[in-house]
């Protein structure tokens, strides 16, 4: 069975590290590089950077700083936000990035999934869908969370993986920030209909969240960033806690 990886995301917005509640009141934690390096050497297993404000404020995700990332950590990393075509994906693997993320330009071009799969391969292209639960059910959301679309979760998550992405990236904002847990309903449904991994995000705020991801979320990662960016859960001691509790992490 292949082992459960743990992603710390770090949200950059003007080269800083920031981290809000529900995708709103950002506070700044840190340098994202050094951040990167330090869980790297504390045995993240891949990171997620994420331009928040790209796709809102119309920017291309900073390339240079992708440049950085690549000449300091030594494990897989991913970059999303404000990547909108082919010439950006290449331009951001050729700086050094393993994968990339693309959200609201896929809801609104869905064929770039199937154009950076066959360009770049399905393993580069990381689909991140922003949903909340709504009267009608999980409905997708637009340029980090500030428009909702007539998508919904699971429909779309499934076109996405036919269309050939690599893996599914579900975010509940109802749960970002507010460390109750994931949405694990949500998660094991993607989990039993995809044939593609699916990573949780949003909710952690607890070991016990990370191992109810995996076991009852049936999620084949789980991304976090508050709680390893303040130290409140050190990488080394969640790993230990989860193999107790019987779940397959690389120590």
């Amino acid at each position: 069975m292949l082992a459960k990886r743990i992603i710390p995301c770090l949200d950059i917005k003007d080269g800083q590290t920031v981290k809000g509640t529900n995708f709103v009141n950002l506070r700044q934690a840190g340098d994202p590089v050094e951040l990167g390096k330090a869980y790297s050497e504390q045995g993240a297993d891949e990171l997620v950077y994420l331009d928040i404000t790209a796709s809102h404020e119309g920017r291309k995700t900073f390339t240079e700083l992708v440049k950085r990332i690549a000449a300091e950590i030594n494990i897989p990393f991913t970059v999303g936000g404000g990547i909108h075509e082919l010439a950006d994906v290449d331009r951001l693997l050729n700086a050094g990035a393993d994968k990339i993320s693309i959200n609201s330009a896929a809801l609104k071009n869905p064929a770039l999934i199937d154009d950076i799969a066959r360009h770049f391969g399905s393993q580069v292209c990381v689909v991140a869908i922003d949903a909340r639960q709504t009267p009608a059910g999980w409905k997708c959301y637009l340029n980090g969370g500030r428009l909702e679309t007539d998508r919904y979760l699971y429909e779309w998550a499934q076109e996405a993986n036919q269309r050939g992405a690599g893996e599914i990236l579900f975010t509940s904002m109802d749960h970002d920030g507010v460390k109750t847990g994931y949405a694990n309903e949500a998660l094991a449904h993607l989990a039993q209909t995809l044939s593609i991994p699916v990573i949780a995000s949003g909710g952690a705020g607890a070991k016990e969240h990370f191992r109810d991801a995996f076991l009852l979320g049936k999620a084949d990662a789980a991304l976090a960033a508050s709680v390893f960016h303040f130290g409140e859960i050190p990488i080394p001691s969640l790993k230990e806690y989860l193999r107790e509790e019987g779940i397959n992490v690389r120590l």
